[in-house]
């Protein structure tokens, strides 16, 4: 039988920015517990007090309190260079038979010159070229047949190196996601690989989100 302490961990599950801030005690409980008592009752199916739901959001403990985590500061801390790359474009094309013959045609164009920045991701149904402004007309040329499903220029990638054991580590991604998202900065694309993970941005947003991601190393 579901109780109020269950329906309260359930959004709270589903609210991470929810669960933060009650591990830091700087919510009103109290308006925070009529702001619920709807979605309880619907919940529920029976009328709710909010007081009920108030005694609930305070002996609330989460499961997973990334904020106490001493990994995941060991981890934010342990981050090594951050980069920015500049002048990028992105395009997406529709998956076809003739998609990687042209890839490998532009990778054997681009492969030998160190100064072009290249990445390249094929999902099920499309698939996403990150490349060096500069080789705009190389893409044009080689991907003329291919269906473009979106274009996008003037971003910058912001690279973090991450230290070994990364993968293991809980909440690592949230970080970075959610310090971003409460400035405000959207991202374009995300890249990761082992050890290094790429966030691309708006040029106009590159500093702020630089400034932002250098803060992590100093976790509070």
């Amino acid at each position: 039988m579901k109780t109020i302490a269950n329906c309260i961990s359930e959004i709270i599950a589903n609210k991470p920015y929810l669960e933060e801030v009650l591990s830091l005690k700087i919510i009103n409980y109290s308006s925070l517990a009529q702001h619920l008592n709807t979605q309880v009752e619907e919940m529920l199916g029976k009328p709710v007090k909010s007081g009920a739901i108030l005694m609930a959001l305070r002996r609330y403990s989460s499961p997973s309190d990334t904020k106490k985590s001493m990994r995941l500061q060991e981890v934010l801390s342990a981050m090594g260079d951050i980069t920015v790359r500049s002048k990028l474009i992105v395009f997406t094309f529709q998956n076809s038979l003739t998609l990687i013959k042209n890839h490998a045609a532009l990778l054997n164009s681009v492969g030998q010159n160190p100064h072009v920045f290249y990445t390249f991701s094929r999902g099920i149904h499309e698939s996403t070229l990150i490349i060096s402004s500069s080789e705009r007309e190389n893409i044009e040329k080689y991907f003329r047949n291919e269906m473009t499903l979106n274009f996008q220029e003037n971003l910058s990638a912001i690279s973090i190196r991450l230290p070994n054991g990364n993968s293991t580590v809980s909440g690592l991604y949230y970080q970075i996601f959610k310090r971003l998202a409460w400035e405000g900065i959207a991202l374009s694309e995300l890249i990761s690989t082992t050890n290094e993970f790429i966030v691309l941005v708006e040029d106009h947003l590159v500093d702020r989100a630089f400034s932002i991601i250098k803060k992590l190393h100093h976790p509070i």
